[in-house]
């Protein structure tokens, strides 16, 4: 199985460690077998929207070197996906175009995020299945 975090996942882990979304992250990195997907372009907007003041202050106040030790260690418990095959524009928001794009290269069978609408006809068009982190957490056989 393979899976791609939409990015509000990540800030959601980082907000709350009592959350649904931190249990996802802390299972993913306890997991021998590798299944989250990240590409360069995907990597890149997660260190863009971690620096963001508003995220820094709802995550702890974390310091840059912080934030790229996280993203270097969810790199290393993540498949690294080339972008072979663009679909712009598909969705409203070019951010979530790239976290379909990562998914659609890599033959992920899931995207996990808060945001279903926003990716409404993924499942229809590419046979991506979406999902929230909690249907996500469960299907991984975790209870919360």
């Amino acid at each position: 199985m393979k899976i791609v975090l939409d990015t509000n996942v990540i800030i959601a882990a980082l907000m709350s460690r009592n959350g649904i979304s931190n249990a996802l992250l802390i299972k993913l990195f306890e997991m021998d077998e590798k299944i989250n997907v990240v590409s360069n372009p995907l990597v890149l907007e997660m260190e863009a929207v971690l620096k963001r003041d508003e995220n820094r202050v709802c995550c702890g106040d974390l310091e840059d070197g912080t934030i790229e030790m996280f993203i270097d260690d969810l790199c290393l418990i993540s498949h690294h996906q080339k972008i072979n095959f663009l679909w712009r524009p598909f969705l409203h928001d070019p951010q979530d175009d790239m976290v379909l794009e990562t998914a659609f290269n890599a033959g992920a069978e899931i995207i996990v995020t808060y945001n279903l609408k926003d990716f409404k006809g993924v499942e229809h068009y590419f046979g991506i299945r979406v999902m929230t982190p909690k249907e996500f957490y469960s299907l991984l056989g975790g209870v919360q």
